[in-house]
């Protein structure tokens, strides 16, 4: 198994890598990124998971219970990082980035690891979690914002960002399709594929480009509460979740692996539109996406001895 692992993540390291080396260089313009990044999270991803998901077969899967467990870890994760707070001792912009350290994930890193393990099994399941967690992580990011941060943020807004969320909208056809066992038709079927074969690279090189350590010496207490609550506390909490829940096998190494990912990149964007503390942020990513080089693989080990 430990085989597998590494040839799961060794793509993925060499791929963030490479987007690194690209945007270090300045090999491609600075406008590439955004359009890039656009293009990866509106239309490739999205053509990943209505795929996988409409074409896979689910039918021996426990939906229910990899919900349950992937929310109610990230809510009860989320109610100790409130507890925590005193002790974090930051201000409210700066909490807010803590807090998305604490319970963000990056979809590519996931959906690539997944794959690779699982092949279209784990594509789909790697996409239940993402219809999983991308609204809750949403909710929660926003409702964080609008207490602590320096910019309002309303339940309008919170609606807005679910209704229109590309992930969200397509687990949500995709499932649509699965439930309905229509299937693609034979063009659909192909392009869509095409498509999602190209979304991991992409998204994967964009992740390597939008990297941004700065001054960690400044920020070396809220960065270490982040670290604690997403590579320590939330794994422990969904992997004894998932235990009590009857979960094992590929399942548990899914739904465990996708709560030992480093946050998002998108994290430093929200950061920035909603009033948190961006350049906290930035440091945050940078670390956690370093540190997930070990966590992830322990995470996988730990599911597949367990499972």
């Amino acid at each position: 198994m430990l085989s597998n692992v590494l040839a799961a993540l060794l793509p993925v390291a060499m791929l963030i890598g490479f987007g690194m080396v690209l945007r270090r260089r300045q090999l491609l313009p600075d406008t590439f990124w955004p359009q890039a990044e656009w293009l990866a999270y509106f239309v490739l991803l999205p053509a990943l998971f209505i795929h996988g998901l409409a074409t896979a077969d689910l039918s021996g899967v426990p939906i229910g219970r990899i919900f349950a467990v992937l929310i109610g870890a990230i809510i009860v994760t989320s109610a100790l990082l409130l507890a925590a707070r005193p002790w974090i001792d930051v201000d409210g912009p700066a909490f807010t980035s803590v807090f998305q350290g604490g319970i963000r994930f990056n979809n590519y890193v996931g959906v690539m690891i997944a794959t690779g393990l699982y092949g279209a099994e784990g594509t789909a399941l790697a996409a239940l979690a993402n219809a999983s967690i991308v609204p809750t992580v949403n909710i929660l990011s926003v409702l964080a914002f609008s207490r602590f941060g320096m910019a309002a943020a309303g339940l309008g807004q919170v609606l807005w960002r679910l209704l229109t969320n590309p992930l969200l909208l397509a687990s949500a056809l995709g499932l649509m399709l699965q439930l309905a066992g229509t299937g693609l038709p034979i063009g659909i079927d192909g392009a869509l594929s095409a498509l999602g074969q190209a979304a991991l690279a992409v998204g994967l090189i964009c992740v390597g480009a939008g990297l941004m350590p700065g001054a960690l010496g400044l920020h070396l207490r809220p960065i270490a509460a982040s670290l604690i609550f997403k590579f320590a506390l939330l794994p422990a909490i969904t992997l004894l979740a998932a235990l009590a829940a009857g979960l094992g096998g590929m399942e548990l190494v899914i739904v465990l692996t996708f709560h030992a990912l480093p946050t998002a990149t998108s994290s430093y964007i929200l950061a920035r539109q909603l009033g948190g503390d961006h350049a906290l942020m930035a440091n945050i990513i940078a670390v956690q996406t370093v540190i997930s080089a070990v966590t992830i693989p322990l995470a996988i080990v730990v599911a597949t001895a367990l499972g």
